[in-house]
């Protein structure tokens, strides 16, 4: 009877002693969670939402090729975009030049002269009139779709200046994730590989 009485108290005594440690742990937690916190608020910093900054970005692209990317500090692809209008702008050049050659050469044809740079020195011309004609409407399309090219890669510009501005105002921090992970399984003696996503309120 003695033991069972004392089993009893020590029993009592023990699970005391449980509740008085978890509660001083939950307090310690709570404690720490708070720092954690803190921490965290010090560590992320909120960049206040601009509403208009992708618009102004396209407005920087539209007047100038490349001012958007640099409001947007994308300072590497100014590079790009200039190159890539500047090409489509050389070969806009280059056909018009080539197709004004062809048609001075055919209007001088069609006025009764034989000296063009296409006659050559014979009687029989090098390039027909009929392939002068042919040639112009050549260069002339050459032409037409490198002004369309140009204008594409003019209006892609605007709209990835305008795309960076509202990705750069998206929010990244570690509570919204999506990340591989590697971890090696000692147990089994194997490798496990997944996706780890955060999503925190």
């Amino acid at each position: 009877m003695l033991n069972k009485h004392l089993y009893t108290l020590c029993l009592c005594l023990f699970s005391v002693c449980l509740l008085f440690s978890q509660k001083e742990k939950d307090s310690a937690n709570i404690g720490l969670d708070k720092d954690l916190v803190q921490i965290n608020q010090s560590i992320v910093e909120t960049t206040p939402i601009d509403p208009l900054s992708p618009s102004k970005a396209a407005f920087y692209s539209a007047i100038l090729p490349g001012l958007g990317q640099a409001y947007n500090k994308k300072y590497w692809k100014i590079p790009i975009v200039w190159g890539a209008i500047g090409t489509g702008v050389y070969f806009y050049v280059r056909n018009d030049k080539q197709f004004d050659r062809l048609r001075d050469a055919y209007k001088r044809r069609l006025a009764g002269f034989t000296d063009d740079e296409f006659y050559g020195d014979g009687s029989t011309p090098q390039i027909s009139d009929d392939g002068l004609i042919r040639a112009q409407e050549q260069f002339r399309r050459n032409k037409e779709v490198s002004l369309l090219i140009t204008i594409g890669l003019y209006a892609l510009n605007i709209i990835d200046a305008n795309v960076d501005a509202h990705l750069l105002q998206f929010n990244v921090d570690e509570n919204l994730s999506l990340r591989p992970h590697y971890q090696y399984n000692k147990m089994e003696n194997s490798s496990d590989l997944g996706v780890t996503v955060n999503f925190k309120f």
